[in-house]
């Protein structure tokens, strides 16, 4: 089983909370994407990463200093997003620790596929971010099925925790004998789910460590989510989504 959730925005480095254990595994195809970065004008790259002029010098900066192999942080702490905080990895146990470097990968417009501790940089480069390459005119054809063919190669059974601008790199190419199974995190309201953003994130965030602290290895077990207030539902829940519905409270 592998469970695949989404990079976030914001990123720092910390290179010594943890060690990193290797490098990512597409780092040459990372290579290419980080010298076509480099070659483009301030206002080229604002374009593309749609930010304020702030964000714009900070990543600017920031392709020209860091190294793809050097001050490294484990990918698990890269990251600083909503997901990430309520998964909470700096307080993980060591076989929790185990337990996401053998399930738990992060899909990435910027490095493709990573495990939880490949060293990786600060970088700015959304999955729907329009770059064009020499082969192909965005990432999702640059990357293509290869991040899917690293994962059906590793596992049958894929546990979806990414949102869909970054689970469709896997499930367009989904072959008849892996399957694929969408967390869906919502309310209840006229017999439908309606899914709020923060709210999933957070979600998404929380079942990563429910499974770590339970060693979850099957979707029987994932059923037993009951943090943040959800509890699974059977009626809205199939072969390939398990959803969970927000409790209300009085």
């Amino acid at each position: 089983m592998r469970i695949i959730i989404s990079p976030a925005k914001k990123m720092n480095v910390d290179s010594d909370s943890l060690p990193c254990a290797a490098l990512p595994q597409f780092l040459p195809q990372t290579e290419i994407l980080f010298e076509k970065l480099k070659s483009m004008s301030p206002a080229e790259l604002k374009k593309l990463w749609k930010c304020n002029d702030s964000i714009l010098q900070q990543n600017v900066d920031r392709l020209g200093w860091v190294n793809l192999h050097r001050n490294l942080t484990p990918a698990i702490l890269a990251y600083e997003g909503i997901q990430y905080q309520y998964m909470a990895p700096n307080v993980f146990t060591d076989s929790e620790l185990e337990y996401i470097q053998q399930h738990l990968r992060i899909l990435s417009g910027f490095y493709g596929i990573l495990r939880p501790f490949d060293g990786v940089v600060p970088y700015r480069l959304e999955m729907q971010a329009k770059l064009a390459t020499e082969n192909a005119k965005d990432l999702y054809g640059f990357w293509g099925e290869s991040l899917a063919k690293q994962l059906f190669a590793e596992t049958d059974c894929i546990i979806n925790l990414a949102s869909k601008e970054y689970s469709i790199c896997i499930e367009k190419y989904l072959p008849k004998n892996v399957r694929f199974v969408t967390c869906v995190f919502g309310e209840e309201k006229d017999g439908r789910i309606i899914e709020k953003g923060t709210a999933c994130k957070m979600a998404r965030g929380e079942m990563v460590r429910f499974m770590a602290e339970n060693n979850i290895t099957d979707t029987e077990g994932i059923k037993a989510f009951d943090r943040q207030g959800y509890i699974y539902s059977e009626k809205y829940s199939d072969c390939s989504t398990l959803v969970f519905i927000k409790v209300k409270t009085v």
